[in-house]
């Protein structure tokens, strides 16, 4: 840098996107990137951006080398302006832009560092392929709204921190490195050099560890955990991911549920700028899998699935009559206003309920000129009117039915209930439609082996009344356990927990495990519960879906700094990568081939 740098005192006295019309007749220092060039006339303006905004600069031809020095500059450079900020004129503000009243007259420029041309541009909207961006993403993070999601992340994260520290919570960092457990997913395995043949597990949670601090009196703690769980990924799920984690001891649900509304309530207010309503809705788990066919729904709009079974019985549909009489139901959603819809919509809509294990999609069409459906002469004008009255269809409305098993309807029309309500427009886009989950049951049937697995995890607590049910009817048993949903998507799972060995090892006893194998993976925990184990309960919130919805994000990649591909995959670092040789030997495993095209660090591959 040379003597008379632009940075003499310093790179910067102001940001770029802090300038205001009242600096103007301010010397200034700005540091940042090139966001844009033109040539007007014969003076030249720039757009320079920083992390705090974008500001225009001008360059006169008078200010000579500095001027030819600005027909040099191309996107992305980095540069030193100093100038003097200068009022624009009336007729060349830009209100799009918080410093466009404002721009730099330059008298110095610095070149710090030149730029390639980048493989996309950095603009508010870009449209180049994920897979391109996920592989520069340090140029993709430079665009502005790549910007505000992560600043829309860290002030949800204070937000978090904050509010648990006024309610007497204390942050405790768990470990990374623990053993494996049963927790939903497959576990990433980590060798270990010092204990050949033995093997880490990222910890998919911090539950052990957050249950073991309530067992030492950390009576309310919190954490920001970084989790890892090995499992198919879509949208809302990344390979290694945040936690909002929360343990309290001596609790009630009520106290968790409202202590958790407080928190999303800080935290909307610091992204959004607004706060929920509270208290959350909250709908008993069978009554949500009844209503919207799902234990996550989403409540902006209506569509609730209808129970139809009597009105369905007493028309001369002959399949409506078969499934009432073998005990199975007829239920029904009422599209508003989808009367319109043309038969190749429906039939669209029948192929997916096909799909969805249904054996056919009946509809009533109450349109201006009468009933229209396939099943018109076998309803009769009674009969469809008694359907309509029964699912509280009116005139324009288009009823759709599945009959069969309670909980196959309801799926799939639960289904259908989020592909019309899309189709139709219907809901609303910045409504925040929060709602609780509760009463789950404890066990559900493992379709492949016959046997129980844990609906939660295998630590949480049931209702005390069903505990008898636990050996003789375990799919009877209810959990006290508790999912927050927000628009139809989970966002994060919390339960009061088992304290207690005896009840442990008999809901152990109920997946299948016997005292000796619940010893040899948990001992240390059942050890645990007999020094004094208070109750306690928690919560567990995804972070990264928290910020993607708040945002307004699909996916939460858009909110983590470098995420994976739905392949598992870091396309800026190329990992996971093939080990060396020797990284193999250390850790005692036998060499792999590495695959074709791949390499090992630089190392001869064997033949």
């Amino acid at each position: 840098m040379s003597a008379n740098s632009v940075a003499g005192g310093g790179w910067r006295s102001i940001g770029c996107g802090e300038l205001r019309a009242g600096n103007a007749g301010e010397e200034v220092r700005l540091a940042g990137w090139v966001c844009r060039t033109r040539d007007h006339g014969g003076v030249r303006f720039v757009d320079m951006r920083d992390s705090t905004g974008m500001i225009q600069v001008v360059f006169h031809p008078e200010r000579g080398e500095t001027f030819q020095q600005a027909a040099e500059l191309h996107a992305e450079y980095v540069v030193a302006v100093r100038g003097t900020a200068s009022r624009r004129p009336p007729n060349q503000q830009n209100p799009a832009l918080a410093t466009g009243e404002v721009e730099v007259v330059a008298d110095e420029l610095e070149v710090i560092n030149v730029a390639r041309p980048t493989p996309f541009p950095v603009d508010e909207r870009v449209a180049a392929d994920e897979a391109l961006r996920l592989r520069y993403r340090y140029i993709d993070l430079r665009r502005p709204a790549m910007q505000r999601h992560l600043r829309a992340r860290h002030q949800a994260a204070r937000a978090v921190r904050a509010y648990l520290d006024a309610a007497g919570f204390i942050e405790v960092e768990t470990p990374a490195l623990t053993r494996s457990t049963p927790e939903g997913a497959r576990d990433y395995l980590v060798p270990s050099r010092v204990s050949p043949g033995h093997f880490f597990a990222l910890a998919q949670s911090p539950q052990l560890f957050k249950q073991l601090l309530m067992v030492a009196g950390f009576e309310r703690y919190y954490q920001m955990a970084h989790c890892f769980r090995d499992e198919d990924m879509r949208g809302d799920r990344q390979p290694e991911f945040t936690q909002i984690d929360i343990e309290l001891a001596f609790p009630t649900e009520d106290q968790v549920l409202d202590l958790v509304e407080g928190t999303m309530a800080a935290v909307s207010r610091a992204v959004c700028g607004k706060a929920p309503a509270t208290p959350f809705p909250r709908l008993p788990w069978a009554e949500a899998m009844d209503r919207y066919g799902t234990d996550k729904p989403d409540l902006r709009y209506g569509m609730a699935i209808a129970d139809v079974t009597a009105a369905a019985a007493a028309t001369s549909v002959e399949i409506f009559k078969r499934a009432a009489a073998a005990g199975d139901r007829v239920r029904a959603i009422v599209a508003p206003g989808a009367a319109t819809f043309s038969r190749q919509q429906i039939d669209e809509l029948e192929a997916e309920s096909r799909a969805r294990g249904a054996r056919g999609l009946a509809w009533v069409a109450f349109g201006p000129e009468g009933v229209r459906s396939p099943l018109a002469k076998h309803l009769g004008p009674d009969g469809a009117s008694q359907l309509a009255a029964a699912a509280g269809a009116g005139q324009g409305d288009l009823l759709l039915v599945v009959a069969g098993a309670a909980d196959l309807a309801s799926a799939v029309l639960g289904h259908l209930r989020a592909r019309v309500a899309a189709r139709l427009g219907i809901i609303p886009a910045d409504d925040l439609a929060y709602a609780w989950v509760t009463g789950f049951p404890l066990l559900e049937r493992d379709a492949a082996t016959g046997g129980w697995n844990a609906m939660h995890h295998p630590f949480t607590a049931p209702v005390a009344e069903d505990l008898d049910l636990l050996e003789r009817d375990p799919g009877r048993v209810r959990a006290r356990a508790y999912d927050l949903v927000l628009n139809g998507v989970e966002l994060g799972s919390g339960s009061i927990r088992i304290h207690r060995r005896d009840v442990q090892e008999r809901v152990f006893g109920a997946l299948g495990m016997d005292k000796a194998e619940a010893a040899a993976r948990f001992g240390f925990l059942l050890e645990a519960f007999e020094y004094g184990a208070p109750p306690h309960g928690g919560m567990a919130l995804g972070f990264d879906r928290i910020v993607m919805m708040l945002t307004g994000n699909d996916t939460i990649r858009e909110v983590i700094a470098f995420p994976k591909t739905t392949r598992a995959a870091c396309l800026l670092t190329g990992a996971p990568a093939v080990a060396s040789r020797q990284q193999l030997s250390e850790l005692g495993l036998a060499m792999a081939a590495p695959p074709a095209g791949g390499g090992d660090g630089g190392e001869r591959r064997d033949p």
